[in-house]
């Protein structure tokens, strides 16, 4: 959320929800701006998914952090809960949103039945939302089945913020509409709205509503033994889920074989979609345009927050003379069950040596979990542009003992501009 406020979607979030005003309930995040629940859970949402930083669970499809996180804060605001039902709620909130869509789709999270392309994305993220606001809330279970209905008729998203090439659509159907959502409905109930008893199962449920092919049961699978949460992928780099696996395995080949952008005379990329309007050269947006992320990472040895998001850096004449020699190719094959994400680096020198990089698991993902200090040289990164250095130390030493705080406002003096 902190590093969202330096891109274009987060300060139109925090400019949005200053213009809404409202009762003072909850902190909108890198700002001074603190307003009413729902409004905070919008703007925090977008912020959590303004510059491609936040979390994402491959077996439901969904961006769980970017929605749960915005909501479980705001409703821990409002209602003064303490750091431990932060955090209870957060993992709660993890579970229902992943469980929900592994009920929907329960083949594949990324594809419908034929003409009901709903976005998995925001689906999921308004259930795990709604659920993780409930946490910080005082609902007995005939409340939680409201707040499930009410939930399941804001339920929606569809596929078109593909074509977003801004990212402040994608901001909002992944993170900021789902998070609202969520927290509308808990808000509702919390308030005393009822509502539908049974909206899973009874009369028009949501299930049957939307696809033919679900899997109810899935909603219980191992249902406090396999914590979502813990499947849940971290990106190392903040760019585009397909892009990490490739600028993993240039990566690996500099550090193996000690070659650089002196050496570098011709470079192929290969994913199991090769290029698309996601990665695609004519992609306008630094932070998913994979021959840029490849150009940028050999020119400086890594990638970096900044240079995933150089709009200006895109044109300059070394970076384009390396894109230009940077072929992208398809090999679906690089897709399977256990490893969907893969990417190959095929690297040729200057005097004709060849290097070959295979990533089959990049490193974030649940398979290869980032340890506690890679994880903590990503935040520091992300944090020390914006709150400088000595309130990064604090905000981060209040993160790893979250469970001591003893109320969630506590956060705000570090997490306000």
């Amino acid at each position: 959320m902190m590093s969202g406020t330096t891109v274009e979607p987060g300060r139109l979030a925090i400019k949005y929800a200053e213009m809404q005003g409202g009762t003072p309930q909850a902190q909108v995040v890198g700002s001074s701006v603190i307003t009413n629940a729902v409004s905070a859970a919008l703007a925090n949402g977008i912020l959590a998914h303004a510059d491609e930083t936040d979390d994402s669970h491959a077996p439901s499809g969904t961006h769980p952090g970017c929605a749960v996180v915005p909501a479980a804060l705001a409703m821990g605001e409002k209602n003064d809960c303490s750091g431990e039902t932060l955090l209870k709620s957060v993992v709660l909130g993890y579970d229902v949103d992943s469980r929900v869509m592994r009920a929907l789709r329960p083949k594949d999270p990324f594809e419908g039945d034929r003409g009901r392309g709903f976005a998995s994305h925001a689906m999921g993220g308004v259930f795990g939302a709604a659920a993780a606001a409930s946490g910080c809330t005082d609902l007995n279970p005939v409340q939680i089945r409201h707040l499930l209905s009410y939930t399941s008729q804001q339920a929606s998203g569809i596929t078109s913020w593909q074509t977003d090439v801004d990212h402040i659509e994608k901001a909002f159907d992944f993170a900021g509409m789902p998070a609202r959502s969520g927290v509308t409905s808990a808000t509702m109930v919390e308030a005393g709205f009822t509502g539908v008893w049974d909206v899973f199962e009874g009369f028009n449920n949501l299930f049957d509503n939307y696809t033919v092919n679900h899997d109810r049961a899935a909603l219980l699978n191992e249902l406090g033994s396999r914590y979502e949460v813990m499947l849940t992928n971290l990106k190392r780099y903040c760019v585009g889920s397909p892009i990490q696996a490739p600028v993993d395995a240039l990566l690996n080949i500099m550090r193996e074989h000690g070659v650089g952008p002196d050496d570098f005379e011709h470079m192929v990329a290969v994913t199991a979609n090769g290029e698309n309007r996601l990665t695609g050269a004519e992609q306008s947006m630094p932070d998913i345009n994979m021959r840029y992320l490849l150009a940028v990472s050999l020119l400086d040895g890594d990638l970096t927050f900044e240079a995933g998001h150089g709009v200006q850096r895109m044109n300059e004449p070394k970076v384009v003379e390396i894109i230009n020699r940077i072929e992208v190719r398809a090999d679906p094959s690089l897709v399977t069950a256990e490893s969907p994400r893969q990417g190959v680096i095929e690297f040729t020198t200057k005097d004709g040596r060849e290097f070959r990089n295979h990533v089959v698991v990049v490193r974030g993902a649940m398979e290869s979990p980032l340890t506690t200090e890679e994880v903590e040289v990503k935040e520091r990164d992300l944090l020390t542009g914006v709150l400088g250095q000595e309130r990064t130390d604090r905000l981060i030493a209040a993160i790893w003992d979250l469970e001591s705080l003893k109320s969630v406002r506590d956060l705000r003096p570090l997490l306000s501009l």
